[in-house]
């Protein structure tokens, strides 16, 4: 197998794509609201698309396999209230609970990826039935009420600054570069590559397709668990709405961003500007008043208009290979 061939990077014109579409948003809503191209509100916004960036280093492995994860933002909303009662109702250490919230959503992760690889069972029903079980267990624990009294120290993680930079963004900065390379330097990385790109051939070369798949979402519930604890920190109390849609904004994000939705194709760098590109388009529909409906139809528009393109892009690419065969 040529990994060169196959291993499929950012592509210049995907980047250059989504980077064209990230200044007309900014320029766009600059004109419509004077407080946008603030710098206020630009660390607002990279402080709000660091747990979306965080969460993606994982959900981008799921993505190039071909596969789809729905229950981030129920792993979210769990992991918050898992952590916050392990803090305030169980007197835990922060840091011992912020591991075990961690391992718990690696754990999550892994059962999504055992049953998907194990059991043939589709990604998309798997995942969304997770969904189901994490709403109903945060629901469950908290009784659809917050929970208050975090750590003071605590929200530093979520709130701080090093060098005048939010925390978070430097967080998911690194997460990004280690994932980065990760993807392109190591052999393990490649398979994702492989997989999504061509499953049968993956096999004959000898690459364990199943456990590749399985670790797939089990990084993606690693990421989610960090992305979770950012969250947490940030606004301080356990909240059951927390993580609605969050899995919305970071499969929009990765695929606007170049990353194939049908798997094989793709990069951390352009998912990073596409992630970018959806949060300031979140931060820009609610500064100039659209309303919470009107937004929905938007940000559906928006994935559907990027999913639309990656088809085209996909049928353009095997009508050349036909021709060149």
């Amino acid at each position: 197998m040529n990994g060169k061939t196959i291993i499929q990077k950012v592509k210049t014109s995907s980047v250059v794509a989504i980077t064209i579409l990230l200044i007309g948003i900014v320029v766009l809503f600059s004109f419509l609201s004077p407080q946008f191209l603030t710098g206020q509100n630009i660390m607002n916004v990279l402080r709000q698309v660091s747990m979306i960036g965080i969460a993606g280093c994982g959900m981008i492995t799921v993505l190039l396999t071909g596969g789809i994860d729905l229950s981030l933002g129920a792993m979210v909303k769990f992991i918050n209230i898992v952590c916050a009662t392990m803090m305030v109702t169980w007197g835990m250490h922060p840091i011992v609970a912020c591991l075990l919230g961690v391992l718990i959503a690696t754990a999550l992760g892994t059962v999504n990826g055992f049953l998907i690889s194990k059991f043939n069972l589709m990604p998309f029903i798997t995942t969304l039935c997770m969904k189901f079980v994490l709403q109903g267990l945060s629901f469950i624990i908290t009784d659809s009420q917050p929970i208050y009294g975090l750590p003071e120290g605590f929200k530093v993680l979520g709130q701080g600054y090093v060098l005048g930079v939010p925390i978070p963004v430097i967080l998911m900065l690194i997460l990004i570069v280690l994932t980065g390379i990760f993807l392109n330097r190591t052999y393990v990385g490649r398979y994702f590559y492989y997989l999504g790109g061509n499953e049968e051939a993956t096999k004959l070369s000898g690459v364990n397709t199943k456990l590749i798949r399985v670790l797939a979402y089990t990084l993606t519930g690693f990421f989610t668990g960090i992305a979770a604890i950012v969250w947490l920190s940030r606004v301080n109390s356990g909240q059951p709405a927390t993580g609605t849609d969050f899995e919305f904004d970071v499969i929009c994000g990765l695929v606007l961003g170049g990353v194939s939705a049908s798997g094989g194709e793709g990069g951390i760098l352009g998912g990073l500007i596409g992630i970018v590109a959806i949060g300031f388009l979140n931060n820009g529909m609610t500064m100039i008043n659209l309303s919470e409906y009107h937004q929905m139809v938007v940000k559906g528009l928006v994935l559907l208009l990027a999913i639309g393109m990656d088809s085209i892009k996909i049928m353009m690419r095997n009508k050349q290979s036909k021709a060149k065969a």
